[in-house]
């Protein structure tokens, strides 16, 4: 029973965080947050490819030995510069949520890491009331206080499009009928675990 006690529990969790609505974006994939056999564009396909938005977090895993993670102006990300920093991290795993549209740029902070590709533009859109976040490929991070607490000011980030009329938030129907769904899985795993 001990096991199938830690699976429903893992489950369950894994259940509730789905139904904080946001993914989890790891940085570069399998990969992680490294400079290791990079093309200078590496990060700029990875970026390409996903659609980054408001509730979304994204995680930087990398080795801490070797790299940190500094969240930069654009003027900065363009020169590699990691002098005058809105936050940096240094834990291997770190997240940071996504709680503005705009750029956020990011470079690993090390001597020639960000000249040899090891940076990263994320634009953020606002999810708009026919998108709906899809489940993450990655756990979610558990919540860990962060060494440089990310403190958003008015300048933290560039300025984003005034909100125009399809950046309505999702109705309250359709987050109530996720909620249920998520419910009744939960239901059904919880009754699974309890068959055996």
């Amino acid at each position: 029973m001990g096991g199938n006690l830690k699976y429903l529990l893992v489950l369950m969790v894994m259940i509730v965080e789905s139904c904080n609505g946001g993914v989890v974006h790891k940085v570069g994939e399998s990969s992680g947050w490294t400079n290791i056999n990079l093309t200078s564009s590496y990060y700029n396909s990875w970026t390409a490819s996903k659609n980054f938005q408001v509730g979304d977090t994204i995680l930087f895993e990398y080795n801490k030995e070797f790299h940190n993670v500094v969240r930069v102006t654009h003027k900065n990300f363009n020169t590699c510069n990691s002098t005058a920093p809105y936050a940096s991290w240094a834990t291997g795993n770190d997240s940071f949520p996504i709680t503005k549209t705009g750029h956020y740029y990011f470079i690993c902070g090390l001597p020639s890491h960000c000249q040899a590709g090891q940076r990263v533009d994320i634009r953020v859109t606002q999810r708009t009331p026919s998108q709906s976040p899809s489940p993450s490929p990655s756990p979610r991070p558990s919540p860990s206080p962060s060494p440089n607490p990310v403190i958003d000011t008015p300048d933290t980030i560039a300025p984003a499009p005034a909100p125009g009329p399809s950046a309505v938030h999702p109705s309250k129907k359709s987050a109530s009928s996720s909620l249920q769904s998520h419910l009744m899985l939960l239901m059904f795993v919880v009754a699974t675990a309890l068959a055996f």
